[in-house]
This record gives C-alpha cells, structure tokens and sequence, in this order.
C-alpha cells in the first residue's frame, strides 16, 4: 500500500472542488493527457470519468469509478485501466488549522498490478504521489488565489 500526504494551503472545501470538477481531473492526476465525463453525474457513487494516457506511439484508455464519497473529506475511487487493471484510490480531506491535509492511499486490486504488486511498486506509486499531490496542490492554490484577487 502506498500512502501519501500533502498540507495544501486552502480549506478541505475549496480541495473538494477541485476534486468534484470532472474536468479538471487531468489537471492533477498524473498520467493523464484528456479525461471527459463518462456516465453519472461526477463525483456520485457510480459515476465514471473516461481518461487516456499517452505511452509513446499509443494512447491507452481507461475509466475511474466514484466507489465512495463524502462531501467534502472523502472521496473512493477505482480506475480502471484495462490490461494493467484496477487500482483502489482513497483520497481524504482533513481539516488543518485553516488548511487542508490531503492523504492519498492506492493499491492495486486486479490485473498485472495486482499480482505483481510488491515493494518496489509501491516505490513508483510513492513517486506518481509526490507529483500527483504537488499537482493538486497547485491546482487548489491557484483557484483559491484568483477568487481572492490575488495575482498568480
């Protein structure tokens, strides 16, 4: 299990509209090059966003699933990314002071990851974290700076 965290200075509030927005989704997750709304109205439980993910000459295609969510600490996803299969990712939103705790958990769960999940994946999951949260964090802050007037 890779885990990982982030103080990102803004309300959990303003995080989770970041994370509700279906298309900012490949703003933040890292891999992604275009993701668009699949079915349901995101984040529902059961909703989908549909995303590609370039890997040199080819574009693969992939679909993440709402599991669980609960406005605005909470949200349980599962992508799905064909022949490498599917991973369960938990995102929770702690408040901090006047901040937000962002924690992100993922494991495999079927496919080639999941049977070949082991330490060392859990090392390249630990590094597509560090950008994933410093991506969000980014994405947040800016958004929370342009409704303060802030320039960016």
């Amino acid at each position: 299990m890779a885990v990982r965290h982030q103080l990102i200075r803004t309300s959990p509030e303003a995080v989770w509209e970041v994370l509700a927005d279906g298309s900012r989704y490949s703003d933040w997750v890292v891999g992604t090059s275009d993701s668009k709304p699949g079915t349901g109205h995101w984040p529902e439980v059961g909703s989908t966003i549909d995303y590609m993910v370039p890997v040199g000459p080819w574009t693969l295609t992939g679909e993440t699933i709402v599991r669980r969510a609960e406005p605005p600490y909470e949200l349980e996803l599962e992508v799905d990314s064909g022949p490498l299969g599917t991973a369960r990712i938990a995102i929770e939103i702690r408040p901090w002071g006047n901040d937000a705790l962002v924690i992100l958990d993922e494991h495999p769960l079927r496919g080639v990851g999941g049977a070949l999940h082991n330490a060392a994946l859990d090392a390249v999951i630990q590094l597509r974290h560090r950008s994933m949260l410093g991506r969000l964090a980014k994405v947040v802050e800016g958004a929370a700076a342009r409704r303060a007037g802030v320039p960016a």
